[in-house]
């Protein structure tokens, strides 16, 4: 289904270096705030499904809580074990004051 670009969150609502999470349409989407450069990709981790918002930012390497799996906020790829499989990235884009995601 193919609705485009939808409205998320304010960028005042991101902090810079870090995340929040977001509920587009009923997924849990992780919203990471790179030095002013806004990413999208599911929150949840492939590996045993834990929040990857709770997690560190790093650049623009997120670090999961739980047991310590990297994926690159850019484009969901796995950087480190154990997880195996890359979380789905969104593209974003800023309209004025407002994140849009595309879904």
């Amino acid at each position: 289904m193919a609705e485009g670009f939808v409205p998320v969150i304010k960028t005042a609502d991101v902090p810079v270096n870090g995340m929040v999470v977001v509920d587009v349409k009923g997924a849990r989407i992780a919203v990471a705030n790179a030095q002013g450069t806004y990413y999208a990709f599911d929150d949840e981790c492939t590996h045993e499904q834990c929040s990857l918002a709770e997690g560190d930012l790093d650049g623009t390497t997120v670090t999961c809580m739980c047991h310590g799996a990297r994926f690159d906020v850019r484009n969901g790829a796995v950087l480190a074990p154990p997880a195996i499989v890359p979380v789905k990235a969104y593209r974003t884009r800023v309209e004025g004051d407002a994140l849009h995601i595309e879904i």
